[in-house]
């Protein structure tokens, strides 16, 4: 994961509350088995719509989403982060967050931080005034600027520190890897282990004469 301490793109105001996982990317989009190419399932039902404002050009490589409170809620899916990051948002601000979604942000490199409501009008009026303005949202200082405008957002030091550090769950646990290694060499040979994957021989097809044609 890519340390991040700066955000700096397009600001898309989404003036929607109450946006669950499964308006972020329906379930019919989980079935794929790679994380990642879900950009075209970000939205994808409102997308249908001419006016929704990801399809205003205004709007295009949207790097900052600005939305509405409870932002995130209902199911526990990684694919509505990765879906986010894949159509290019590095960061999403919203007076409220589902707690899972939230969780998950910092673990996939998306920065999650909550802004207050009246400061969430106030910005949502900066774009207005000037539809593909840019918002910059520094991690260090825990504000996001749109011209001449600067607000406070709020985010956890733990989750903050992991973004600034690029540090995914692999990444957190790597920072240990020689400690890790030390253990297992002189970890006893009786207690369970993990070993790598043995190479699988591959089946030989077995021909079967069943009569036919005799």
């Amino acid at each position: 994961m890519d340390k991040i301490s700066v955000v700096t793109g397009v600001a898309v105001p989404l003036k929607r509350a109450n946006v669950d996982t499964d308006q972020i990317i329906p379930a019919v989009f989980l079935k794929r088995v790679t994380k990642t190419g879900f950009d075209d399932a970000l939205f994808s039902a409102w997308r249908q719509d001419p006016d929704f404002v990801l399809n205003n050009p205004a709007f295009a490589g949207g790097r900052v989403l600005i939305a509405g409170p409870d932002f995130g809620t209902g199911s526990s899916r990684e694919h509505a982060v990765w879906a986010l990051r894949d159509y290019g948002f590095h960061a999403v601000l919203s007076p409220r967050f589902g707690d899972i979604f939230r969780g998950n942000s910092g673990k996939q490199g998306l920065v999650a931080g909550e802004i207050s409501e009246s400061d969430l009008v106030a910005l949502w009026a900066a774009i207005d005034a000037q539809p593909g303005i840019e918002a910059s949202v520094d991690l260090v200082a825990k504000t996001v600027t749109i011209g001449d405008f600067a607000v406070p957002f709020l985010i956890d030091d733990y989750t903050r520190w992991r973004l600034l550090e690029g540090l995914d769950d692999i990444g957190l646990t790597l920072r240990n890897e020689a400690r890790i290694t030390a253990f297992e060499e002189h970890r006893e040979a009786w207690r369970p282990r993990t070993i790598p994957i043995q190479p699988v021989q591959p089946i030989q097809p077995i021909m079967i004469n069943d009569g036919a044609g005799e």
